[in-house]
């Protein structure tokens, strides 16, 4: 089953600072339909205008990924970390038992990312952050995973849930393919360009919602560049 939700039917939020599109529920924006998509509980297109950001706010027991598209984002967080996680890099807190943190725009230009919410296995124990860059020739042509429950066998950032976050970047006429179960629930945005999965065509920033495919094969009509995310 595939399902497009597109971009124009997203919530949507507008708070001068923040330009906010909600793949599922989400603050002041509730579809019963959209309440998640299996552990995926959250997938906000997020816009943040230089010089502004989040201030700080709490967090408990939610795996939450950062997926920086352009600018920079700078964290700093109730455990002393700090750090600043540029376009096509990936950070990852894990709520745990409590932390509260803030995410800031300092540059002088907007930013925009995607922040993916999932629900974790192991609830109540202690929070972390952590951040990496990933070579962006790693995922031309194909899937690069950069979050993953095991980041081992990954070579990934931890996340502790059964889920794995993975991006690729696609040429006009280029297609990655993606193995799972059909038990598992994936959900893909491409925020540029226009992509196939399966066969079925999808515009810039639309959600498209995946389960029951044992394999997944994207193609990039346009330049493209592709967010996917597999879990329970």
């Amino acid at each position: 089953m595939i399902d497009v939700r597109p971009f124009a039917t997203l919530g949507a939020a507008d708070h001068g600072w923040l330009n906010a599109h909600h793949h599922f529920s989400f603050a002041g924006y509730h579809d019963p339909e959209r309440m998640g998509w299996g552990a995926i509980r959250v997938w906000n297109d997020d816009t943040i205008a230089a010089k502004s950001g989040f201030p700080p706010h709490p967090h408990n027991d939610m795996e939450i990924v950062t997926f920086v598209r352009t600018g920079a984002i700078t964290h700093k967080d109730s455990l002393g970390n700090q750090g600043r996680t540029a376009a096509g890099d990936v950070q990852v807190m894990s709520a745990g038992t409590g932390i509260t943190h803030a995410e800031y725009n300092l540059e002088d230009e907007a930013t925009t990312l995607f922040q993916i919410w999932i629900i974790p296995d192991r609830r109540g124990e202690q929070p972390s952050w952590g951040q990496r860059e990933f070579p962006k020739a790693a995922r031309e042509g194909g899937f690069e995973i950069v979050a993953s429950g095991t980041p081992e066998a990954d070579d990934a950032l931890s996340i502790r849930t059964d889920a794995k976050v993975a991006a690729a970047t696609l040429a006009a006429g280029q297609s990655a393919t993606w193995r799972t179960s059909g038990e598992r629930h994936q959900y893909l945005v491409a925020p540029d360009g226009r992509i196939r999965v399966n066969g079925v065509e999808a515009a810039p920033r639309d959600g498209i919602a995946v389960t029951g495919e044992e394999e997944i094969v994207v193609e990039a009509i346009d330049d493209a560049q592709v967010v996917l995310v597999d879990a329970r």
